[in-house]
């Protein structure tokens, strides 16, 4: 039998808060004949925000999933939340994505979290569309949008449409290409095309005709290869420019690849709870094909696991397919022990991902004395599947449960899922900044664990600073006559842990760890021996060359009246931030700078209060610097410290 193959596209939508997205998606899915009413975010009602919470508050807080046909072509949209707290969602969805609709509105423009969004497109090299929406609203300026768009994203922006009416009496977009098109608007389409590849350039000199089907077809080939971004216009919430967005997926965006012959490779890129059929994993396919009750391979954990069913969802719904093929999406049910980014099958045709979201803030949980601790904490582990970087913790010893956030509003989110999944109410503490460690300078560190018998592991590591934004960098000089491989892999995998706390209790980074001597015993040596041995020696090296604290720095854009210009500046300087010259744009100034978390967690009300709330405050996370000398922030260590060797020994061999 002949496989018949299946045209499919897996598209994400994606932009800042507040731009339409969600809106966009409904009227796709309205247009293509998926839905049959529309539904719209204000009221709750929209397809794609299926959770309470996102039907309250108007606003997505988890990427969702749908599927529609258009013209023979199947296609996965996946609408992504706009909120830079919940952009540990972004990140997942971007790394199943072949392309993405980047939304931009006419009236706002380029944002914060839109910068960040197209830095981690184009890192991954995703074909990308624009769609420039609202451009039916008061204060439209689509030429002005498409200069800033050129500037803060790519020159390579270039529309394919010309834009009918401005404000409220725009009616649609003209298509470029078509015979009839305004003469110098398609001049100016096919001149930025020939100023971007020389062949096209010298047909253009050399004034031979032009047959416009081929320049299209040079135009979809730079598109699909994301080297060009065609821009289209529209006003999603009156159905406008909608079909023919839809249009411009089909003729600019590459299909999905996969051989649903070859061998199983996929990865789970999200993970929801379904009341009756338990943990849901959504699974995009590479390679290979997966039907119901067969058993798949769970690389990142070397188990096999029994698929009880896949099935197509959309918003509340769902429906039993029975099959997932190379290049689709679905969600697989049967995997009791799943967790995000496990790799299923083979590894090999797994793209790589874009790390965007860094939680920046830890808070704790607290909880009323008569309600059970164990039910808090089974739940919040439950939601730590769902989103690895709450990284829930608790301290046994304290009695105290952490968990890490990207800011505000998904702590809000969070009381408000605790309440109606699981009839819990919680509160949280004050959010404090989360520093991390980095070493002082190079040093040696050095462990003779040969006591109490039977034990015998000998290391020493060259402990030495890292490159900013490095991680930490292992490697090992040591010969395998002295220290046998499977000994140099237990060290090699318990590096990583070792530097969890480093001397203030911080997670310890941009650092490189040199394996220089290692001794085994032939016969005292016990394969654990190595997993006791690397803290201490680890910790006896950070306490040998001493760490520096290093703190979260924010990249911000601020937009104030210009007469609050000075007072915002006076400020910036005070918060031990710095900023660019300020730029007057009308009567309104933009200031660009860097900021400590720290120093800044309350800054955006404060600002808010006092220029009476005619200020934008935007930013997003650009890095760990070194924090100034005089900053102190240790906080308590989890279990014992490894420099106190006695003691460590007695708790790892659980004689304490």
């Amino acid at each position: 039998m002949i496989h018949q193959k299946i045209e499919r596209m897996n598209i994400g939508i994606f932009a800042h808060v507040d731009a339409g997205k969600t809106t966009t998606t409904e009227h796709i899915l309205f247009e293509s004949g998926r839905i049959r009413s529309l539904g719209s975010v204000d009221s709750g009602t929209a397809l794609t925000d299926s959770m309470d919470v996102e039907r309250q508050r108007g606003i997505s807080v988890r990427a969702a999933l749908a599927s529609f046909s258009w013209r023979g072509v199947q296609v996965n949209l996946v609408d992504t939340p706009g909120h830079v707290d919940f952009l540990s969602e972004v990140e997942r969805s971007l790394r199943v994505m072949d392309c993405a609709v980047l939304i931009l509105s006419a009236v706002e423009g380029v944002q914060a979290q839109t910068e960040m969004i197209w830095g981690a497109l184009r890192k991954l090299n995703i074909p990308t569309l624009i769609f420039m929406n609202k451009m039916d609203r008061m204060g439209a300026d689509h030429e002005a949008v498409l200069a800033q768009a050129r500037t803060y994203l790519s020159e390579n922006i270039i529309p394919v449409q010309h834009p009918l009416g401005t404000e409220q009496d725009f009616i649609g977009a003209a298509d470029l290409w078509m015979d009839g098109a305004e003469p110098a608007l398609q001049t100016a389409l096919l001149e930025a095309l020939a100023e971007r590849d020389e062949e096209l350039l010298e047909t253009y000199m050399s004034g031979e005709a032009i047959h416009l089907e081929a320049w299209k077809d040079h135009l979809t080939a730079a598109a699909s290869s994301a080297q060009i971004f065609p821009l289209v216009y529209g006003a999603a919430a009156k159905s406008i420019g909608i079909t023919e967005l839809l249009d411009a997926m089909l003729q600019y965006f590459p299909r999905a690849g996969g051989d649903v012959e070859q061998p199983v490779s996929g990865i789970v890129y999200s993970i929801q709870r379904d009341k009756t059929m338990g943990r849901m994993a959504f699974v995009r396919l590479y390679e290979g094909t997966v039907r119901n009750r067969e058993t798949v391979l769970n690389y990142t954990q070397n188990i096999q696991e029994k698929i009880t069913q896949i099935r197509k969802v959309e918003g509340g719904r769902t429906e039993d397919v029975g099959i997932l093929e190379a290049g689709d999406i679905a969600v697989v049910y049967g995997l009791s022990s799943v967790r995000i980014g496990d790799v299923l099958g083979s590894p090999d045709a797994i793209p790589q991902e874009a790390k965007l979201a860094v939680p920046l803030l830890t808070v704790r949980v607290h909880w009323a004395q008569d309600m059970e601790d164990h039910k808090v904490i089974g739940a919040l582990q439950e939601l730590a599947d769902e989103d690895p970087l709450l990284d829930a913790q608790w301290l046994q010893d304290e009695r105290e449960l952490h968990i890490k956030v990207m800011g505000p509003i998904q702590l809000e989110i969070l009381s408000s899922v605790l309440e109606h999944r699981y009839g819990l109410e919680v509160t949280f503490g004050q959010p404090s900044v989360i520093y991390k460690e980095t070493p002082s300078r190079m040093g040696e560190g050095f462990i003779a664990y040969t006591m109490p018998k039977p034990c015998w592991a000998i290391l020493r590591f060259l402990i030495e600073p890292g490159l900013p934004g490095s991680g930490i960098v292992y490697d090992s000089v040591v010969r395998s006559s002295d220290l046998l491989p499977q000994y140099q892999n237990e060290t090699a995998r318990r590096v990583p842990e070792a530097l969890q706390q480093g001397l203030y209790g911080w997670e310890v980074t941009d650092v490189k760890v040199t394996l220089i001597e290692g001794q085994h015993h032939v016969w005292h040596t016990h394969p654990l021996d190595f997993a006791v041995a690397t803290p201490m020696a680890l910790m006896d090296g950070l306490s040998n060359v001493g760490t520096r604290l290093l703190e979260p720095i924010l990249q911000v854009r601020i937009v104030v009246p210009e007469e609050n210009g000075g007072r915002v500046m006076n400020d910036l300087v005070q918060m031990r931030g710095t900023f660019e010259p300020p730029v007057l744009q009308g009567e309104r100034m933009v200031i660009e700078g860097r900021l400590p978390l720290a120093t800044s967690l309350d800054y955006p009300v404060t600002l808010s209060s006092y220029t009476k709330g005619r200020s934008t405050f935007t930013s997003f996370f650009a890095g760990y610097e070194a924090c100034p000398p005089d900053v102190i922030a240790e906080r308590t260590r989890r279990g014992v410290n490894p420099l106190d060797q006695a003691k460590y020994i007695l708790s790892v061999r659980k004689a304490l």
